[in-house]
């Protein structure tokens, strides 16, 4: 029953700022939604002492919803499906070269460079934050996030391959991120344990490809269970099967949960909606039933992103911090892309302006604060918690309402630009 509440109230609260977004600020559905949960929030904080009891109840609210388990365990399958299921496989293998290469290689570099200058900024302002735990930030901060990246780029306008990098990018770095940072989490709490380069191999190569295989067996038997029958109801339960009972496999087997749902959304998006096979009225139904879901749970997701500013206390305190991991966030992320862009003979070369707004259209968002709510309590959380919430503010509000004219800006004025 309190879950049913929390979801109600959050229900209630996300169509209600939706509905002032679109009637005045105007502003793209997730960020409006944010903005004025993050502005709801502030109020709260500020009426604190002539209304206590509100205050306490609704903080009470939100601390008590499990912002990772709700997130990692169960929002971000649908999301990942939604999103991959009108993604163009074709376009996918035309830049399959760099989405492979950034969700891998670059995932790792940004983690090493955040986590050496961290280490050294936080040991310049006198912050005790061991290397680990910088290390751990930039684990959980590197990777893209699919979500916010899926959500924002319908408005950007960027080419389209350019968008196919990007989206792509984001949808297949989860596997490897998470991962990542289970080793170092594990190795921050239990340094005694066996992170040996073969294990952690072994464990990167049974996450990604054990969930990739996966989704692909799921994807193939829902794609050709829904072409035998055709009917738009049952298509729209194979699909919610997939994605529920997908997890559940996944998660027995400790293989990458988002990247299965990212296969089966892939396969069945592009084959099992095929006109060919599939009747116009099933594939509209099934096209709008996972675009309301995408939306109604991107609404619920960055509602709840705005509403995190009350389970930070004393953020103000970090704001110096806070400024300084955005600009650091933001060289590693263009140190990530710039060299394999320099070593990997890519088949189209990479210009400066395609480098650019791809460092400032790698998007974070709530997979990365759900990692940071995940670590344990300790001195090093409160801080780690503040800097990532900074990002992704910034990150979500000022990179995604920019990216759209960032692109129009520097494209047409290279017009020689390969993307």
């Amino acid at each position: 029953m309190e879950l049913y509440y929390s979801f109600s109230v959050l229900i209630v609260l996300a169509s209600f700022f939706a509905y002032i977004n679109i009637r005045f600020l105007k502003l793209p559905p997730t960020i409006g939604i944010m903005i004025i949960a993050m502005i709801s929030s502030i109020l709260l904080v500020v009426s604190g002492n002539i209304f206590p009891k509100t205050f306490t109840n609704f903080s009470k609210l939100i601390a008590d919803f499990d912002f990772t388990e709700v997130l990692m365990g169960a929002m971000l399958n649908f999301l990942l499906f939604a999103g991959a299921i009108h993604v163009n496989l074709k376009d996918l293998r035309e830049q399959r070269g760099p989405i492979m290469v950034f969700s891998t290689v670059s995932v790792i570099i940004s983690t090493l460079a955040i986590g050496i200058v961290l280490d050294y900024v936080t040991s310049f302002m006198d912050l005790d934050v061991p290397f680990i735990y910088c290390l751990l930030f930039g684990a959980l901060i590197s990777p893209t996030d699919p979500i916010a990246v899926l959500s924002i780029l319908k408005n950007a306008h960027v080419p389209k391959s350019l968008e196919t990098k990007i989206a792509g990018e984001s949808l297949f770095n989860d596997g490897v991120a998470v991962v990542v940072f289970a080793v170092i989490l594990q190795l921050a709490q239990d340094p005694a344990s066996d992170f040996s380069m073969a294990h952690v191999s072994w464990l990167l190569i049974k996450e990604a490809l054990g969930g990739f295989l996966l989704g692909i067996i799921l994807g193939i038997g829902a794609s050709k269970a829904m072409h035998r029958v055709d009917d738009y109801k049952v298509s729209v339960l194979i699909t919610l099967s997939v994605v529920m009972g997908g997890y559940l496999i996944a998660h027995a087997m400790h293989i990458s949960g988002p990247l299965t749902m990212v296969a089966a959304g892939l396969i069945i998006g592009n084959f099992g909606r095929k006109k060919s096979a599939m009747s116009p009225i099933t594939k509209d139904y099934l096209d709008k039933f996972w675009e309301l879901i995408d939306e109604i749970l991107n609404a619920i997701l960055f509602l709840f992103i705005g509403f995190e500013l009350l389970l930070i206390p004393n953020i103000v305190s970090f704001w110096k911090i806070g400024l300084i991991c955005i600009a650091i966030v933001l060289f590693a992320r263009f140190i990530s892309i710039w060299i394999p862009t320099k070593i990997i003979p890519f088949k189209k070369k990479f210009e400066k302006s395609t480098i650019k707004i791809l460092v400032w259209g790698g998007l974070r968002g709530g997979v990365s604060i759900a990692l940071a709510l995940s670590i344990a309590e300790g001195p090093s959380k409160q801080i780690i918690l503040a800097i990532t919430y900074f990002v992704v503010v910034f990150s979500i509000i000022v990179q995604g309402l920019t990216i759209g004219k960032l692109a129009n800006r520097i494209l047409p004025k290279a017009k020689s630009v390969t993307v």
